[in-house]
C-alpha cells in the first residue's frame, strides 16, 4: 500500500512538472517559429526594400531623410515621401534607390501616425526632433562610419560640476586606442552639437568615435582626446537621463546667453585637462561645431582668441537669428575678428552645404573676414543642414589637427 502512494505521489508531480514546463515550450516554440520581416533589405546595386506588417492600415508612407525636401501646405518645406503598397500577409513593401554609401534615417507613417520599423534594431534619436531607424549603406564614402577591424577607442560618460551654470552635468569623453596603455599627453578637440540636440548626438548620429578610430588606425589623423559636451546651458544632461531644470526665459535654450561658452571655457576645459592627459595649451587645442555649436564656436573662440589653435565652423555664418528670437550683439564683431587674426591660429575652417538655410550666413561672414584679410579655409559641399554633411566634415577636419 506504501509503494502505491509513493507511486500516485510521484506521478502527481510529475504531472505538475508538466504542467509548469508546457506553456514555457509552447511560448519558446511560439517566439522560436515567430517570421521575422527583412526590413529594410539592401540589394547588390543598393536598393533597398522596406517592409512592415500593418493588418488594418489603409495607407502606409516611408519617410527618409536622402528624400528631397518640398513644399508644405504652408509656408514651409517637408520630406518627400515614398508611398507603400499592401501585398500578402498584410505586408506592406516599396524599394527605392539605389542609394549612395551613407547612414540614413528613416520612418514608416501609419495612417497618419510616425512609426518605427520593429524590423530594424537599428535606432537614434536626433535630439528633441525626432526618433528614426538607422540604415547603413555600405561603400567607400561610408567606410569611416562603421567599426572596422582593429583597436578602438573608449567613449566615457563624464558626470562633472559645473559651477558656472550651478549644475552637475553630464558630457562624452573619447579617448583614443592605447590611451588606457599610454604615458602619453594628447592634444583635445571639444566638439560641439547643434540645435535641439545633447551630448549624446555626436557619439550616436555623428558616430564620432568610428570616425576618429578609423581615422587614428589608418594614420589620417592624430591620436586625440574629444569632448563632447551638452551645449544646452537649460540641461544637465540629454533629457532622456535628466529633465530639463525648468522653464528658461531664454529663447532657443539660451543659444543667445553665452552661459555655455562661459561654462566651457571655465568649467570643461579646466576638468579635462586635471583629469586627462592631455597636452594643455593652446597648439593642442581645437574647438568646432554644427549650427548652434557653430555660433558657440566663433563666440568663443573670439571672446578667447588665444585659447585655441585649431577652429572648425561648420553649418553656421555670421546670421540673422531675430527669426529664432535670438538678437546678437554684432557690435564689436571687428574688434573680434582683428584680436583673432593677432593670436593666429594655425587653421580656421569654415564648411557649408550649398542648399544648407544658412548658406547665405556663411557667404556673409566670409565677405566680412575678408574685409579684414583673415585667413581661413573654406570647404563648400552640396546638400544641406544635415547629418550626412557634418560626418563628414569631422572626417575632413580630424586629419587636419595637431600637425
Amino acid at each position: 500500500m506504501k509503494k502505491t502512494v509513493n507511486k500516485v505521489s510521484k506521478f502527481r508531480m510529475q504531472l505538475m512538472l508538466v504542467a509548469l514546463i508546457l506553456p514555457l515550450a509552447v511560448i519558446g516554440q511560439e517566439v522560436g517559429s515567430m517570421e521575422r520581416l527583412v526590413s529594410p533589405e539592401i540589394a547588390d546595386d543598393n536598393t533597398v526594400t522596406f517592409r512592415i506588417k500593418a493588418p488594418k492600415a489603409e495607407k502606409v508612407i516611408l519617410s527618409g531623410n536622402w528624400m528631397p525636401m518640398v513644399p508644405n501646405d504652408g509656408m514651409g518645406m517637408t520630406r518627400e515621401t515614398v508611398e507603400l503598397t499592401k501585398g500578402e500577409n498584410d505586408v506592406w513593401s516599396t524599394t527605392v534607390g539605389p542609394l549612395e554609401p551613407e547612414l540614413y534615417g528613416y520612418t514608416f507613417i501609419v495612417d497618419g501616425v510616425n512609426t518605427l520599423d520593429t524590423a530594424n534594431l537599428m535606432v537614434a534619436r536626433d535630439g528633441t526632433f525626432r526618433t528614426e531607424n538607422v540604415l547603413y549603406i555600405p561603400g567607400e564614402a561610408s567606410e569611416l562610419y562603421w567599426a572596422k577591424t582593429g583597436p578602438k577607442g573608449t567613449v566615457h560618460q563624464i558626470w562633472y560640476e559645473s559651477p558656472t551654470l550651478d549644475q552637475t552635468r553630464r558630457m562624452y569623453v573619447y579617448t583614443p586606442p592605447g590611451y588606457a596603455d599610454s604615458n602619453e599627453n594628447y592634444p583635445v578637440l571639444y566638439l560641439l552639437h547643434g540645435g535641439g540636440g545633447d551630448e549624446e548626438a555626436w557619439p550616436t548620429l555623428g558616430v564620432a568615435n568610428h570616425i576618429l578610430d578609423n581615422l587614428i588606425n589608418s594614420g589620417k589623423a592624430e591620436p586625440m582626446i574629444v569632448v563632447m559636451t551638452n551645449g544646452n546651458p537649460t540641461q544637465t544632461a540629454a533629457l532622456t537621463v535628466s529633465p530639463k531644470l525648468g522653464p528658461s526665459t531664454q529663447p532657443a535654450g539660451g543659444m543667445a546667453n553665452m552661459m555655455f561658452e562661459k561654462s566651457l571655457v571655465n568649467d570643461v576645459i579646466p576638468y579635462i585637462e586635471s583629469h586627462f592627459q592631455v597636452e594643455a595649451n593652446k597648439e593642442n587645442r581645437a574647438l568646432t561645431g554644427l549650427s548652434m555649436g557653430g555660433l558657440q564656436t566663433m563666440n568663443t573662440s573670439f571672446e578667447n582668441p588665444e585659447l585655441f589653435d585649431y577652429i572648425g565652423v561648420m553649418s553656421m555664418g555670421f546670421a540673422d537669428l531675430s527669426r529664432f528670437g535670438i538678437e546678437v550683439d554684432h557690435s564689436k564683431r571687428g574688434k573680434q575678428i582683428e584680436a583673432l587674426k593677432a593670436a593666429d591660429p594655425e587653421l580656421y575652417w569654415i564648411a557649408c552645404g550649398t542648399d544648407d538655410f544658412l548658406y547665405q550666413s556663411v557667404v556673409d561672414m566670409r565677405n566680412e573676414l575678408d574685409k579684414h584679410d583673415f585667413d581661413y579655409t573654406y570647404r563648400e559641399s552640396t546638400g544641406g543642414h544635415t547629418w550626412s554633411n557634418w560626418r563628414i566634415y569631422l572626417s575632413e577636419f580630424a586629419p587636419m589637427l595637431f600637425k
